[in-house]
């Protein structure tokens, strides 16, 4: 997850979910730019994204895992930093260029510069729209919180933190992503 800069408030909806823009989410109606990224959060990001892609195909589960791609919450169109799509949804939506609905997994890489309750608001938001499962990795403090609709599993350094509802059996050393 990064930090926004409000870059605009005209473009309406359906046109940000058949063309997005590069790097932009739409929050309360205005496109924001998504900024903040540091090498130690892109690194993470590619590195999860990678872990869920090698694992979805090893494991047999198929679907689809991504890196910063649009999909709509019952309020916002977000990019969440890492997300998984299950097969049958990659059947049902997989030509879009913006999904319809949150991914049943994502995970958000908070940056520097993120404030808490805006990153933790932010996965109730995805849970209220689809979305079965959320990870909030804290780089710094060495954290992940995997958060279901009922239940947070705190991983800390130390740890393997593995997922609950989606890409079941998935699992990963904290300490080897924050590396």
């Amino acid at each position: 997850m990064v930090t926004a800069t409000i870059i605009s408030d005209n473009l309406a909806l359906e046109e940000f979910v058949t063309e997005p823009p590069d790097n932009m989410e739409l929050v309360d109606g205005k496109l924001v730019e998504k900024n903040g990224m540091t090498l130690k959060t892109g690194k993470i990001q590619l590195s999860l994204g990678e872990a869920w892609k090698n694992y979805k195909n090893s494991s047999g589960q198929g679907g689809e895992a991504y890196v910063e791609v649009p999909c709509c919450t019952n309020r916002q169109i977000r990019r969440p930093d890492v997300a998984y799509l299950t097969p049958e949804l990659v059947a049902q939506f997989g030509n879009l260029a913006t999904l319809p609905q949150s991914f049943p997994l994502i995970a958000e890489i908070v940056s520097p510069t993120d404030i808490a309750e805006d990153v933790f608001l932010k996965a109730q938001e995805y849970l209220a729209s689809s979305c079965q499962e959320v990870w909030l990795v804290f780089p710094e403090s060495r954290l992940i919180f995997a958060i279901a609709h009922d239940r947070i599993l705190t991983f800390r350094s130390g740890d393997t933190a593995s997922t609950q509802q989606i890409l079941l059996g998935f699992s990963i050393e904290v300490d080897r992503l924050l590396a």
